[in-house]
């Protein structure tokens, strides 16, 4: 449904300004005299509904991490100023463009119409994540947000810092993998197809891996379009089954499997579960609802069933160290 900004005059004169989700113009404009305003100027935002299309926002950069840091540390200084959370939002509005500041308009008038700020922010789990919308539900019941958009920004901010340490990791060994399989196309393409003329030349039986490499270079140059397409196709194939629930969870056994790619899946869930579990815990967030929350933020699907068997024989029993010790997932010293 698209979403139309208005200006408008109220009933007693006053100039309002704000937005209206409406299937059509005319019935934006119906909408707002059902309200008992008059509309002066009124037009489209934006052509999609939430989670719909438009050519407008089809090359629109999504909202990244640094933007929702950004937003929560500047709504905790807001707020911590004593500005109140809609004239906070209304400022900060301003501040955003493309799709975030349509979300942010959006929150704005469901605050505007009675609705809890968490209830309008867990409308958009694709931006903001389930522990941010529990741990401003805690917020707003505990009557304590800007504290807690403080201990999330700096949530926020490690979590941010830690993916950056990860991609900066990883980096060089994809540049070298990368590196090799450059040369190793260089050596099959360009030198052995000359050193090939010159080995037939010599009139002498080749040994076993220099036929083997002549053979594949042959192969190669003469079927390079069929092993493109075949690479191409292999890559869409392989993607479309990981995103599948059954492939994703074989994937997730593989990296399990493997002894270097099992310990950082396993050290990395462990280090989002703890960090998280005691954030939402400090926060007045209960237990069961906090395991609800963690168990499943964890990106491997094998380590995320064995946390859900942990998290249900802990509220049965109440034995924290115990299940989580059983998972295999928490060394002892993490779980004791």
């Amino acid at each position: 449904m698209p979403l139309y900004q208005y200006e408008s005059f109220s009933r007693r004169g006053n100039k309002v300004v704000g937005t209206i989700d409406a299937p059509s113009l005319a019935a934006a404009k119906d909408g707002l005299q059902g309200q008992g305003l008059m509309p002066i100027n009124i037009y489209e935002v934006s052509g999609e509904g939430q989670g719909g299309f438009s050519l407008k926002t089809l090359f629109e950069k999504p909202t990244d991490l640094r933007t929702i840091v950004l937003f929560t540390k500047q709504l905790a200084v807001l707020l911590k100023s004593a500005v109140p959370l809609l004239q906070a939002l209304e400022l900060l509005v301003d501040q955003f463009d493309g799709a975030f500041k349509r979300i942010l308009i959006r929150v704005k008038d469901g605050l505007k119409s009675g609705q809890p700020f968490a209830k309008e922010l867990s409308r958009y789990p694709k931006v903001f994540t389930n522990v941010y919308v529990q741990l401003i539900r805690a917020g707003e019941a505990s009557g304590k947000l800007e504290t807690i958009l403080f201990r999330l920004t700096e949530y926020l901010e490690k979590s941010e810092e830690t993916k950056k340490k990860v991609k900066k990791a990883m980096s060089y060994p994809i540049m070298m993998l990368s590196f090799s399989v450059l040369i190793v196309v260089a050596l099959l393409v360009v030198l052995v197809p000359k050193l090939k003329s010159m080995f037939v030349s010599m009139g002498k039986e080749l040994p076993l891996p220099t036929r083997i490499l002549i053979v594949a270079s042959d192969f190669f140059t003469n079927n390079y379009t069929l092993l493109g397409v075949t690479v191409i196709g292999g890559i869409i194939l392989f993607s479309y089954w990981k995103s599948t629930p059954s492939g994703k969870h074989k994937f997730d056994e593989f990296l399990l499997w493997l002894p270097m790619t099992a310990y950082f899946s396993r050290t990395k869930a462990v280090v989002q579960f703890s960090k998280t579990l005691g954030m939402l815990l400090e926060s007045g967030v209960n237990l069961s609802e906090a395991l609800d929350i963690v168990c499943n933020i964890v990106d491997n699907t094998v380590l995320v069933k064995q946390l859900n068997m942990a998290r249900d024989k802990i509220i049965k029993e109440g034995k924290i160290s115990k299940y989580l010790r059983e998972t295999g997932i928490f060394p002892n010293i993490a779980s004791w």
